[in-house]
């Protein structure tokens, strides 16, 4: 397989976290009652719109993130709370509980997806619309949870 289309995959994804994550942000200040609602806020999301089989493979996997997360939110939450050592959510910004939101969701949902791949999106994410302290702060969080998957912890079968 030519190195062009071998890439595709993989930059469609991110361009699916990164709509994911716009769409997830967006839905903290403006919350979706139901999936049809939901549906309405992420179809009123910024998206990279082009043409392709491609773009569509990451529309439709950051529908997958953003349903996923809207779906699982509480126990999403509940183990950032427990592994960022007890924080408040409400003492988390936005900006890292969003991308925590996307990964967590990311990490026991999506078995495909190696955990490596999901730390380091997320500290990609936390780059692009971070500050200089968001990158640890997820990164730890992240690792920790990427530990007792690996340890076994949860029903996941993935590899660090």
């Amino acid at each position: 397989m030519p190195e062009s289309e071998d890439k595709k995959p993989v930059a469609s994804r991110r361009k699916g976290r990164k709509q994911a994550f716009e769409c997830l942000y967006g839905l903290i200040f403006e919350s979706a009652a139901d999936e049809r609602s939901l549906r309405r806020v992420f179809s009123r999301c910024p998206h990279d719109v082009t043409e392709g089989e491609a773009e569509d493979a990451g529309r439709d996997f950051a529908w997958e993130l953003v349903s996923g997360v809207w779906n699982n939110e509480r126990d999403i939450d509940a183990l950032i709370v427990r592994f960022s050592k007890n924080w408040k959510l409400t003492r988390i910004a936005k900006v890292e509980l969003t991308i925590l939101r996307l990964s967590v969701y990311e990490i026991l949902h999506r078995p495909d997806i190696p955990l490596r791949v999901t730390l380091n999106e997320a500290i990609e994410l936390a780059k692009r619309y971070g500050d200089e302290n968001s990158r640890n702060f997820i990164n730890g969080i992240l690792d920790a949870i990427a530990k007792a998957v690996d340890s076994g912890e949860f029903e996941i079968h993935k590899d660090l």
